[in-house]
């Protein structure tokens, strides 16, 4: 929780992600805490949200990747879901998460697939026919920057 607290504090200013998390919009109570005090954590869709955040320009993941990060293995339609709910103010950089294979997931030749085409090729990612190649741009971040940098 004092985690939390100092990564909030920091990070509030940089992120509308952070600013809505501060809100305590996403903050619910840990409900397998044991003890008398509550801790907060965030609820799975803004873990998920932190992670899609994290996804540098230029690189790529996988919903099941973004879940597996997220701590909720298992869960890549969640993710998908979690990125059509997520406020529109946070400018999530949904258009970096594509499918296991490194496929866009919306109907080919779709107002949706071209623009998150088309945002990936400013961003310098190489995409063919909807593809793009994981081996060169999928986003393997270092753990232990990840796990410190998570709220949760």
């Amino acid at each position: 929780m004092v985690l939390l607290g100092i990564i909030m504090r920091f990070a509030k200013d940089k992120s509308p992600l952070y600013r809505y998390l501060e809100q305590d919009k996403a903050i619910t109570p840990d409900e397998t805490n044991s003890t008398q005090e509550t801790q907060n954590t965030l609820s799975p869709m803004a873990k998920i949200w932190h992670i899609v955040a994290m996804i540098p320009p230029g690189k790529v993941s996988s919903y099941g990747k973004v879940a597996d990060f997220a701590g909720l293995p298992g869960r890549a339609r969640y993710v998908s879901k979690a990125l059509k709910s997520a406020p529109e103010h946070l400018s999530l950089p949904w258009h970096r998460v594509l499918n296991s294979q490194g496929k866009i997931s919306f109907e080919k030749h779709s107002v949706s697939f071209q623009e998150q085409m088309e945002l990936l090729r400013i961003e310098g990612v190489t995409v063919n026919c909807g593809k793009v190649d994981l081996s060169e741009f999928e986003w393997q971040p270092d753990m232990a920057t990840l796990v410190m940098s998570i709220p949760f």
